[in-house]
């Protein structure tokens, strides 16, 4: 059988064998195109060695990405890597003649830093989004009080965005201040809600005269007017969030790049700096491995400053 069938083999054993999610099938078709493209769809997996890998990781150093014209990051083309060696287990697995996966190594990559906001910011970013409507709270617009629940949530809980603008009105338990959620590789996980958090979603919902599902609502402003309207998709998207999320950084005058994420980061270090043991961030985080929530240690590692502060005189 020719390369080009057995890839779609492979993605459809990872849509419905291994029940991965869209994204992650998506991408899978995404870096082995690439592969079969250079390679060749219609040559046969017994060609691939060592040698064709190492040329096709030469190919990756030297490709510019499709958006901006700049050469991939070294995390791009391990993507890439990662893409190929789940595939060549696949063929391993049912018998088919080819490259052994573990022959190949992913290039090392520097060490990953993170982007958080310290306690400071963070009351400067809230206090920019309860200004937002230039009243208090209880007497802003219904946007204003969403995106005040939207910027408390994330902070409370960690969430990813696409997490976040996933959310249903059902599945969120305001009384137990927690819920449910399923994260990358659909994998569930319980969140809870900071008693802040659970009031800015309440106060909202309570403005809501709607019996729509989604949590976060899409909102827009009627032209020529101050009536506030939903838009044509009702679910809020990730990339309003992003805006969001950007636009009220610039309103409180902090200066570093914020997005949800670096909402996600200033979560798990805060948990940290606090005490929390790493192993119960992670499961905060959804991370599958603990490897992924080491690179906060670096920021909060108490044990670390207290012998600095012990012994160095």
């Amino acid at each position: 059988m020719k390369l080009g069938e057995l890839v779609t083999q492979f993605l459809e054993h990872a849509e419905v064998g291994k029940n991965q999610s869209p994204k992650t099938v998506e991408n899978y078709r995404h870096y082995l195109k690439r592969f079969t493209d250079w390679f060749g769809e219609k040559k046969s997996p017994k060609d691939i060695t060592l040698e064709t890998v190492q040329k096709f990781r030469l190919f990756l150093n030297r490709l510019e990405d499709e958006k901006g014209g700049q050469l991939l990051s070294i995390k791009t083309q391990n993507y890439h890597v990662i893409a190929l060696r789940a595939f060549l287990k696949y063929l391993i697995k049912n018998d088919v003649p080819t490259l052994s996966p573990e022959k190949i190594d992913l290039s090392k990559i520097p060490e990953r830093t993170v982007e958080y906001l310290s306690r400071e910011e963070l009351e400067r970013l809230f206090e920019a989004v309860r200004a937002g409507s230039g009243s208090k709270l209880a007497q802003a617009d219904v946007r204003s009080a969403r995106d005040c629940a939207i910027l408390e949530t994330l902070y409370s809980t960690g969430l990813r965005v696409s997490e976040l603008v996933s959310l249903n009105r059902a599945q969120v338990d305001l009384q137990r201040k927690e819920f449910m959620v399923r994260g990358k590789g659909r994998k569930p996980r319980i969140v809870f809600l900071s008693e802040r958090a659970a009031a800015s979603i309440q106060a909202y919902l309570k403005m809501r005269d709607d019996n729509f599902d989604p949590l976060f609502l899409n909102y827009r402003r009627a032209r020529g007017g101050d009536d506030i309207t939903l838009g044509e998709k009702r679910r809020l998207s990730t990339v309003m969030v992003e805006y969001l999320v950007r636009n009220y950084a610039r309103r409180a005058g902090i200066i570093k790049k914020v997005t949800p994420h670096v909402l996600r980061h200033s979560f798990a270090t805060e948990l940290l700096v606090n005490g929390a043991d790493i192993r119960s961030v992670q499961e905060m985080l959804g991370h599958s491995s603990i490897t992924t929530t080491q690179i906060y240690t670096h920021l909060t590692n108490k044990r670390l400053r207290e012998v600095h502060e012990k012994f160095h005189k």
